[in-house]
């Protein structure tokens, strides 16, 4: 991977740069290795039908304060002595990469502090245009585990389901492997619209395809956001649809994880 001065990136304001952050979770079990702090940030172009986190789409206001990496980090090693050798930070959302250049300057001042940092994103705005493609690579360079969601291998379903097709997100998850950046992947299972078995092999295939994966992960469908899209007058589409059995769970880790 090239260096930031190779590439010719200017540097983030360090402590000074600043995130629009939705809220924080203080002991997180299942968003990467380890316990974490974790910063779910403002804003997303996606649409997902069964997201739990609408609250988070709206991209920040003009009048919106946002807060320093300064004050992130003192608020994550509040927490530190929980974190084990494993354990540091996780940057969700929404979707973090919509604040590339602040996540830049967290991710490297927080490996400056010795914190183990981890990137949960969908990948939606991933592109190899500049000058995301060089930001990009500079954020790989402090980014010790991606938790990446593949949500459909079918790119029509894929965008039927979340309001965009899924190249780019492929392409990123190719990008990811060949940096050797660490990835987790997740995949969301929905009855009806993600559990199709034809399917399942494809994306399994299409995994195999990559060399950093250290984790596959099925998240059986929930319904436990369903409150936030009727305080938000969004209309949910996915009321009918049930969660899945242990069963269509087993079989899809079965797939996909060779479980």
């Amino acid at each position: 991977m090239k260096d930031s001065k190779t590439l010719g990136l200017t540097s983030p304001q360090g402590g000074g740069a600043s995130l629009y952050v939705h809220s924080t979770e203080s002991f997180g079990s299942v968003d990467g290795p380890g316990i974490r702090f974790i910063i779910f940030l403002k804003g997303c172009h996606m649409r997902c039908r069964y997201c739990h986190n609408p609250d988070t789409w709206r991209m920040a206001g003009a009048e919106e304060k946002a807060t320093t990496v300064t004050e992130l980090l003192d608020q994550a090693e509040r927490y530190r002595a929980y974190w084990g050798d494993k354990g540091g930070i996780t940057v969700s959302g929404g979707e973090a990469l919509l604040q590339i250049d602040g996540l830049i300057a967290l991710f490297e001042e927080a490996h400056r502090r010795g914190i183990n940092t981890c990137l949960d994103t969908a990948a939606q705005p991933f592109t190899r245009r500049e000058p995301f493609y060089g930001k990009f690579l500079r954020l790989m360079q402090s980014t010790d585990t991606v938790l990446l969601d593949l949500k459909h291998i079918d790119s029509e379903a894929h965008r039927q389901l979340t309001g965009h097709g899924n190249e780019n997100i492929l392409d990123c998850a190719r990008c990811l492997s060949d940096l050797g950046v660490p990835v987790w992947i997740r995949h969301v299972l929905v009855p009806g619209i993600t559990d199709d078995e034809d399917q399942l092999h494809r994306l399994r295939a299409f995994i195999d395809t990559l060399n950093n994966v250290e984790r596959v992960e099925v998240l059986p469908y929930h319904t436990l956001g369903v409150y936030k899209w009727e305080e938000l007058g969004i209309p949910y589409t996915l009321k009918d649809v049930p969660t899945p059995s242990k069963e269509q769970v087993a079989r899809a880790e079965e797939i996909l994880c060779g479980k």
